[in-house]
């Protein structure tokens, strides 16, 4: 059961109260509350999270459940400006790059300290990296290191086993150099906004157990250290992860808040109520059903920001009758993703066509799956579909096995899989089960590849097309489908070398339209973030990512 603060009181119905009322209502409810305090009088900000987080290490995670955490317990050279994400100083007070774009040279803070009061060195972030790189530790996010660092990729596979031959180095304590295999104009945008570029405490990892084991309890309360505006100060699992103030971070004196609790509710509903009674000053989503009520009645609280993501089905294309791409794109065609983003999401979002987000730093995939609002269009695609399920051996769905279509635990995704459920049965005669796990159980089950149809989606890490379309190579950690395109990977390579921006944006292209001829995957929508936000709240921006440099946010009653 999710213990939350002393209850307060609730709210009445949205619905049931005239406007002018209803918002003072509200406002002093929030007050009653004592919203942004804790038990003993503390500046605290409460928000809702989502899920039980998987783990805290920052080198083994991959959802955003657990980097909203992550984020306030570390800090990486870079950190980004609250607005815009542009890099901003962090742990590295300035840098420099070489006039060919290849060596990045970074100088560290004096004052940057661990949690336990150690200094944060340049060698810290070289035997971070090692980490990150080792074989047998096997980070999903390695690639974000290894595509673009000399050397990386060999030591990863193992054809290298040297390190210091890998383009890391630390001359003294505070300086880390950087050697690129090509220019990466890109380079410091996932440095401010991704884990994977940050320190971890090799030297208190060690005392938990091997460098190279995962979950091996250095992120338990009382041993995590980092190096963030925030410590770890208590985790009860499926209650609430709090962190408090870090005094040892470099600018703890430019730190307003004096800590934060994250809450791990994964039913939308159950998190509005708990908004609505003054136990939550930032929700993760809102229900569907309530979109609208907030959006006319109660404009202060309600926030529907662009989103850099998009939300899709994977296929594990090693398991039947997935081994077929015809059956794979018969599938995507079916999908009526004008009724989803219509009658479901409602937030918003908009049908996705495609893998990669139309705009991202200006580029804007132009293949795209047949369909759309038109009537036409859209009878063609299904003609398609039909056609291409016939052709595979399964006319009108006979003799297709059933499908499992596995989902983490959300009102939403379930409300998504019963409309794709009755689709595929309306329109293909393929019939489709359900299947929930909780947050953690469900990423186990990707990453080892025990499911046949999942859901996924997939956030930007940071702000260019690359993001959305290095993760479906052959030996991208994140690319749990299985799938694997000699081609695709030649387009991948040449892209990384690829001298200007055209030339990459034109391999892209290339790389869209192989990804929607194999269908691996099948895009349903592109992300909006709509969720609930008490006024309270100060510092806290709309922008792309969803990432909200906590030291910048602050409480005002």
């Amino acid at each position: 059961m999710l213990r939350l603060n002393p209850p307060s009181p609730s709210i009445p119905s949205l619905t049931m109260i005239p406007r002018t009322l209803s918002v003072f209502l509200v406002a002093a409810l929030l007050a009653l509350a004592g919203c942004g305090k804790s038990g003993t009088g503390a500046n605290v900000l409460r928000l809702g999270n989502g899920a039980e987080p998987q783990d805290l290490d920052p080198q083994a995670i991959t959802g955003v459940t657990e980097h909203k955490i992550v984020m306030a317990l570390f800090e990486g050279l870079l950190t980004p400006d609250p607005q815009d994400l542009h890099p901003l100083p962090g742990v590295a007070e300035t840098w420099e790059t070489s006039p060919d774009g290849l060596i990045y040279t970074f100088h560290l803070r004096a004052n940057a300290r661990w949690s336990n009061g150690d200094p944060v060195t340049a060698q810290d972030f070289v035997e971070s990296y090692r980490r990150m790189l080792s074989p047998r530790f096997a980070s999903e996010y390695a690639y974000l290191i290894y595509n673009f660092v000399v050397g990386a990729k060999d030591y990863y596979e193992g054809r290298l086993t040297d390190f210091s031959k890998v383009g890391f180095a630390a001359p003294d304590a505070r300086t880390l150099r950087v050697t690129l295999a090509n220019p990466t104009p890109y380079l410091l945008s996932i440095i401010a906004t991704h884990y994977a570029w940050g320190a971890v405490p090799v030297k208190v990892i060690a005392q938990s157990g091997s460098l190279e084991a995962k979950r091996t309890g250095w992120t338990k309360p009382g041993k995590l250290v980092g190096n963030g505006p925030f410590m770890l100060k208590d985790w009860q699992p499926n209650q609430k992860v709090t962190v408090v103030r870090n005094p040892y971070y470099w600018d703890a004196a430019n730190v307003k808040l004096d800590g934060i609790e994250f809450y791990p509710i994964d039913k939308d509903t159950v998190e509005e109520q708990a908004f609505r009674a003054g136990r939550l000053e930032v929700t993760q989503s809102l229900p569907p059903v309530k979109i609208d009520t907030y959006r006319r009645d109660f404009p202060d609280l309600f926030h529907l920001d662009p989103y850099l993501g998009v939300y899709f089905y994977r296929f594990n294309v090693t398991k039947p009758p997935f081994t077929d791409k015809r059956v794979r794109r018969a599938l995507a065609l079916a999908l009526d993703r004008e009724a989803i983003v219509k009658t479901i999401t409602r937030g918003d979002q908009q049908p996705a066509y495609a893998v990669s987000y139309p705009g991202t730093a200006g580029y804007a995939p132009r293949a795209r799956l047949p369909g759309g609002a038109d009537p036409a269009a859209r009878a063609a695609a299904l003609a398609e579909a039909r056609r291409l399920l016939a052709e595979a051996g399964y006319p009108d769905g006979k003799g297709c096995p059933p499908i499992e279509l596995l989902y983490n635990t959300s009102e939403n995704h379930k409300a998504i899989g019963e409309a794709v459920q009755q689709m595929w049965k309306r329109e293909l005669g393929v019939d489709v089960r359900l299947s929930n796990q909780e947050w953690a159980v469900y990423l186990d089950s990707q990453h080892t590849h025990n499911y046949q149809l999942a859901r996924g989606s997939w956030i930007a890490d940071y702000l260019d097309p690359h993001v959305f379309l290095e993760i479906w190579s052959s030996d991208s950690g994140n690319n749990d489908t299985l799938w694997a395109s000699p081609a695709y990977d030649r387009l991948l390579q040449s892209a990384l070398a690829a001298k200007t921006q055209e030339e990459r944006y034109d391999l892209y292209q290339q790389m869209d339209a192989l990804l929607l001829d194999e269908c691996p995957v099948i895009p349903i929508y592109y992300y909006t973030h709509v969720y609930a936000r008490s006024p309270q709240v100060k510092g806290w921006f709309s922008n792309l990512l969803d990432i909200h440099p906590y030291k910048s946010v602050s409480l005002e009653r």
